[in-house]
C-alpha cells in the first residue's frame, strides 16, 4: 500500500512538471470532470498507435475551435499504457493538440470500458458525448468525419 501511495505521488509530480499539457486522469476524475451540467462534453478515446484515431483528431480540434464560445469541452483521452506518458506528451506537442489531453490511468482497460459504456467492445476510437443538463450520455465506437462529429454535437447540445 505504501509503495502504491509513493508511486501515485511520484506520478503526480511527473505529470505536473515540464509538460503539463498531458495529464494522467483516473476514472473517478473523469466522472467528476464530465459532471458539470452546464457544459457539453465530447470525450474521445484514442491511442498513438491507432491510425483511425490519429486521422480523426483534427476533427475534434476543429469542433473545439468552432464552438469555443459555447459551453463545449473536448477531452482527448489516450488509452496508451501509462508507461507511454512521455510518448503521448511528445505526440500532443508534435500535433499541436489544443484540446485537453489526458492519459487514462486505470487498473484495467475493462474497468474503464465498463464504466464508459457496457456495450463498448474496447475498440478504438470511441467517443462519449455527455450533456448533463438534458440527461444525454451517448457512446459511439467508430471513426468520425468532421461532418459526422459536428452532427453528433449539434443533435446532443
Amino acid at each position: 500500500m505504501k509503495k502504491i501511495f509513493l508511486s501515485l505521488i511520484f506520478l503526480a509530480i511527473l505529470t505536473t512538471g515540464a509538460s503539463a499539457q498531458v495529464k494522467m486522469l483516473s476514472l473517478p476524475q473523469l466522472q467528476k470532470r464530465i459532471s458539470n451540467p452546464d457544459t457539453v462534453y465530447v470525450v474521445n478515446f484514442w491511442a498513438t498507435w491507432c491510425k483511425p484515431c490519429i486521422e480523426e483528431l483534427p476533427y475534434f480540434e476543429k469542433l473545439q475551435a468552432t464552438y469555443k464560445s459555447q459551453p463545449l469541452k473536448v477531452l482527448l483521452i489516450s488509452m496508451d499504457f501509462e508507461s507511454k506518458l512521455p510518448a503521448v506528451k511528445t505526440f500532443a506537442r508534435t500535433h499541436k493538440l489544443a484540446s485537453e489531453v489526458y492519459l487514462a490511468q486505470r487498473k484495467s482497460d475493462q474497468e474503464l470500458i465498463d464504466a464508459i459504456n457496457k456495450d463498448w467492445s474496447g475498440a478504438l476510437p470511441g467517443t462519449l458525448i455527455v450533456n448533463g443538463k438534458k440527461g444525454i450520455r451517448k457512446f459511439q465506437e467508430q471513426e468520425f468525419t468532421y461532418d459526422e462529429l459536428n452532427k453528433l454535437y449539434q443533435t446532443n447540445k
